[in-house]
């Protein structure tokens, strides 16, 4: 068990890479999330065909993909690390779902994330509150957020739902997963 908590402290205090002339970004490394907590995640946001799907930190791409393949959204995801967005796009290509998505290489918190229907995110506590005041500013009353494990602080979620699994961070063992689940309020109600 101790060997698992040392490779834990050392997953999430990995470096990130920066894009030249980017500033250094806080939003931690790469952890992919399981398909069964992105199936959740789709699921309670509520995706559909009409959906516009946005994952910030989009890793391999697997979220906006599923959305795109399981519920026929279209979507884009955000990751500030090149060799990531190549592989997403790649995976796209390959399903022939590359009309439907697309990823680029950018800070989350530089992404242009307004015609976004439903936002995912798997980041951590500092990146969440640093997007907070974005969502509020640049999102569409209405949009659902929808996050893997961690929350906006004192911006509540509508619902919470946890997962057990069996595997997480690519280990086998006992694990939860938490999702939660916003809407963007009326302007009036921000």
């Amino acid at each position: 068990m101790a060997g698992l908590g040392l490779m834990l402290c050392v997953l999430f205090a990995g470096p990130t890479r920066a894009v030249a002339d980017e500033p250094q970004l806080t939003g931690g490394p790469y952890v992919p999330t399981p398909q069964r907590v992105v199936d959740a995640m789709l699921a309670i946001a509520g995706v559909s065909d009409r959906d516009y799907v946005i994952d910030l930190g989009s890793g391999d791409g697997r979220i906006v993909i599923s959305a795109a393949q399981k519920f026929g959204a279209r979507g884009k995801g955000y990751d500030i690390d090149g060799e990531l967005v190549e592989r997403s796009n790649a995976a796209a290509r390959k399903i022939g779902m590359e009309q439907r998505v697309r990823f680029e290489q950018r800070d989350v918190l530089q992404a242009d994330i307004a015609e976004a229907t439903v936002i995912t995110l798997y980041l951590l506590p500092d990146m969440m509150r640093l997007l907070r005041a974005k969502f509020l500013r640049e999102l569409k009353p209405g949009t659902r957020i929808v996050s893997h494990d961690f929350d906006f602080g004192d911006w509540k979620p509508e619902r919470t739902v946890n997962l057990d699994l069996d595997e997480k961070y690519d280990v086998t063992g006992s694990w939860s997963s938490t999702i939660h689940l916003w809407t963007v309020p009326p302007r009036s109600l921000q």
